[in-house]
């Protein structure tokens, strides 16, 4: 059996942050990747504290592929609706859904279950070689660059506090 981490989400999100980041770097993921990925799970454990029902879990899987952390909300109110509109970044335009947004293009592969226990946001991030990665992108294997480029920086939009950087 591979490792698992598992954690009540909680708004203590820095220690979240560095479970996710020991597990992950553990299961392979370094550098850019490893940091992307802990942006991606630190936005998904924000919307769910502020969107969603302030409760859930966090659990991180490890294979041979990579890194998959499962964010449940208890209250299930994350829907398909919301990933498609940021996605194609209609959500964002409407000023609201960068998160999601964020999260899909950082991330190898993102889905969503909902059922009557609530939503469950999966997100995977695939162990690559060095040589797998283009130099300075955050773009995931198989997106195109042109739909994947970040938006403008903005100088008054800064990083979850304690991730390293900020964002913009």
């Amino acid at each position: 059996m591979e490792p698992e981490l598992r954690c009540p989400i909680s708004t203590d999100l820095d220690a979240i942050r560095r479970l996710v980041r020991d597990h992950a770097g553990r299961g392979g993921l370094s550098g850019e990747r490893l940091d992307n990925f802990v942006l991606a799970v630190n936005e998904a454990v924000t919307n769910v504290l502020d969107h969603g029902g302030g409760t859930g879990t966090v659990l991180a899987r490890t294979d041979s592929g990579g890194v998959t952390v499962e964010i449940a909300d208890e209250a299930g109110r994350l829907s398909a609706a919301h990933l498609a509109a940021a996605e194609h970044g209609r959500a964002h335009s409407a000023g609201f859904g960068f998160g999601l947004w964020l999260i899909q293009h950082l991330c190898d592969r993102v889905e969503l279950d909902q059922s009557p226990l609530g939503s469950r946001l999966r997100l995977h991030m695939s162990v690559r070689t060095a040589a797998d990665r283009p130099p300075g992108t955050l773009v995931p294997q198989g997106c195109d660059p042109a739909e994947a480029a970040l938006p403008p920086a903005d100088p008054g939009l800064q990083g979850p506090a304690g991730f390293p950087g900020t964002l913009g």
